[in-house]
């Protein structure tokens, strides 16, 4: 008996220190969500309504802007990360990427999409259910002469405007300088959200919140604070936004149709 006793003191005394070993061991920091990044020169942070944004206003003057969507093997990128590596090994990497529009399972966009002139997708202006079908909603276009433009859907069917880049999404977030009619003004819904605006002086307008929103205050950055009379929203909970190939909000996320940001050649 005495024997057993001290043999289970024993092993209690070894628990104990493999316990106390264990917490004192070094713990790594657990791996960051995205990696930091220096912003290009169009970008800068800016807090509204208690929450930080990344916004990039970009003069068609001194940017290269894109709607992009297919690799050169046919098939989307299927993500902001994979352009930036494919523009990469042409030689051409990106300053700022961000997702730029709504998407199927087969990452095909819901509505418009125009790449270099050609018409990839059809205007959609039928009913349904989700962000993207909130009437109003919008496209964002590039003309060829390199000014952006944001218009409600219908203007743009009738306008039938000559676009060189253009992606379909919804809801618009300001409308001739209201916000949508449909916004609470900071409804329960919130994500890390994505837009387009064009401000007064017909400058693109880009910004990712880097926390979750709502899409009243979303609408009230674009109108208020960026001076943007026409804004749209992009998307929400998958934004992303790189800087020359890093990650600055979001991650490897599916994305349909992709906003590229190059230096003029």
């Amino acid at each position: 008996m005495r024997i057993l006793s001290l043999f289970l003191f024993s092993a209690l005394l070894i628990v104990i220190g493999l316990v106390v070993v264990w917490r004192m061991r070094p713990v790594a920091p657990p791996p960051p969500s995205s990696v930091a990044a220096p912003l290009p020169d169009a970008c800068g942070d800016v807090s509204f309504e208690g929450a930080g944004h990344i916004v990039c206003v970009l003069d068609s003057g001194a940017y290269d802007i894109r709607i992009a969507h297919e690799s050169v093997n046919g098939a989307p990128f299927g993500s902001v990360p994979a352009l930036d590596a494919e523009m990469a090994g042409q030689g051409r990497m990106p300053l700022l990427s961000m997702n730029a529009g709504m998407y199927h399972k087969d990452l095909s966009p819901v509505g418009l999409l125009v790449e270099e002139g050609r018409e990839k997708a059809r205007l959609n202006l039928d009913d349904g259910e989700g962000n993207f079908f909130m009437k109003q909603n919008g496209v964002f276009m590039i003309g060829r002469d390199g000014r952006g433009a944001v218009m409600e859907a219908s203007d743009y069917a009738q306008q039938a405007p000559d676009a060189f880049y253009a992606t379909q999404s919804g809801p618009m977030l300001v409308i001739d300088g209201n916000i949508h009619p449909r916004f609470e003004p900071d409804g329960a819904s919130r994500h890390v959200r994505n837009g387009v605006g064009i401000d007064g002086q017909g400058r693109i307008v880009l910004a990712v919140s880097r926390k979750p929103v709502s899409l009243g205050s979303f609408a009230r950055l674009f109108r208020d604070e960026l001076g943007c009379r026409n804004a749209l929203f992009l998307d929400g909970a998958i934004s992303t936004m790189t800087s020359a190939g890093k990650i600055i909000v979001g991650g490897k996320h599916p994305a349909g149709p992709i906003v590229a940001v190059f230096e003029k050649r």
